[in-house]
This record gives C-alpha cells, structure tokens and sequence, in this order.
C-alpha cells in the first residue's frame, strides 16, 4: 500500500534498534528521510548504513540521552521542518514498589516520561507553526493493566497515555495529530534475552525461552513488523481524522485482566 509519505521527514527516536529501528525501516521505504535518535553512536551508524543501502533515503543520527535535561530543544535546534515524531527511547525496570528503589524509578520517569513530553513540547511548537505533523507515542499496555509486578511500567505508561489523550485532544486546532501505541509483549532483543534469563531461573536451561511464549495470546509475542506497520499507517494521511487515542496491539491482552 503506498502511505504518501513520499519526501517527508520523519524522527524516529529509540531509532537503532528493535521497534525503533523496524519502524525507521517502514517509514524509510515509503520514501520518508530519517533522523535517528539513540545513545549507541555506534548501533545509529549501523542502522544509517542499512537504511540507506536499502531504501536510498538521506538518514541523519544524533547520538545523545534524550534523559538529560535540554536535550529535546538542542535536537529541535538541529532538526527543522518535521512532519512526523515517533517517540520511542526508553524502557522501565520490572518488579515491585518495594524491588525499585527512588533512583531506578526517577531514571525511568527522565527518560521516558520527561523525555517524551519535552520532545512533544518542542516539536510540537515547531508544527504549530507550519500547521501540521504528527506525533505518535510508543507507549506500552502496562498503564492500561496495570501490574504490582510491574509498578514502573504501569505508573510511566498510564501517565503518557493521559498526556497523549490530553494534547491529542486539542492539537486539530494546531493541524497536529497525536495518537499513542500500546505494545504488549514483542520480540525484541532484549524481551529474549529476558525470557531467556526467566527461563535459566525456572527450567536451568535459557534455550527454552519460547515455552514462555505459551501463555501469550496466539501462543507467540508481535512481532516488530506487526507494531511497525501500524506506526507508519497512523504518520499517513490515511489516518487524517485520528488524534487523542491509544492504539493498542497486544492480542487482546489487557482484555485478560492480566499482563500474563
């Protein structure tokens, strides 16, 4: 399906690798230039180079911690006439209140909490003034069921998900969209090498990681592919009348009343 997205230019942060990167490769084949955000100047390099070899787009990286105070409005600075935001970077600790102590919490609530409403506050205000853009906000289905074991994810994601309603609720004035993405469980790197760890500790033996998978809806977790294609529909135009919602991709999980 061709999105007509062709010549725009999209940012993409967490962008060098799992989601991030898959939904960098979507976007770069419907003909969109990229700029990737990540830590790694080593993993944005790499993925440059693919997306580049791959789809002949102009990709530029900004090796930098979104969590640092004044980093959103430096890249804004660098970073002109965006038509599409993905928010991306981050990810929050499993376990309970008392297993995450104040330091691992407010790391979690800088990056992702802090960090994805500064990069809203400061693309936001430059598509305001060219009235347009669209900013999508990959959450997680932790704050719409939300779970003792993972309070971190639960307290992080629910609050993005109010804030995202929130903008996204008056933004058509503005000619900005935003919408949020709920993932459940999704093969990325590092969901493996988690459920490898779980099962050592529960089988002694990492390789079978995939018995994990049974109880997820389908019997597998979504693919990056699955979440990707469903970022990039919603940048389109094909999706002009959605703003101030949650999209959530999990099988049905959260429907469940349970995270497992």
């Amino acid at each position: 399906m061709d999105l007509r997205l062709q010549g725009r230019k999209a940012l993409v942060t967490g962008g060098s690798k799992g989601i991030g990167f898959c939904v960098a490769r979507f976007l770069a084949a419907e003909g969109c230039d990229l700029h990737l955000v990540a830590r790694s100047e080593a993993d944005l390099e790499t993925a440059r180079r693919e997306l580049h070899r791959s789809h002949g787009v102009r990709v530029d990286v900004h090796p930098m911690d979104l969590a640092r105070r004044g980093a959103a409005r430096e890249l804004a600075s660098r970073v002109a006439e965006l038509d599409i935001l993905v928010n991306n970077a981050g990810s929050t600790p499993r376990g309970t209140l008392l297993d995450i102590d104040d330091d691992r919490l407010r790391a979690a609530f800088d990056l992702k909490v802090f960090g994805y409403i500064s990069m809203c506050r400061e693309f936001y205000r430059q598509m305001q003034s060219r009235g347009r853009g669209v900013i999508i906000n990959i959450l997680g289905n932790g704050g719409e069921a939300p779970d003792a074991g993972y309070i971190a994810g639960a307290a992080c994601n629910a609050s993005l998900m109010a804030f995202t309603r929130a903008l996204g609720g008056r933004s058509d004035r503005d000619g900005i969209r935003v919408v949020g993405v709920n993932p459940g469980p999704v093969a990325t790197e590092r969901l493996v090498g988690l459920m490898k760890t779980e099962a050592s500790g529960r089988f002694g033996d990492e390789s079978r990681w995939q018995e994990l998978s049974r109880g997820f809806p389908f019997g597998r977790a979504a693919t990056v592919e699955e979440v990707a294609a469903t970022v990039a529909l919603l940048a389109s135009d094909l999706s002009s009348y959605t703003t101030g919602t949650i999209v959530t991709i999990d099988g049905g999980m959260v429907n469940r009343g349970s995270l497992i």
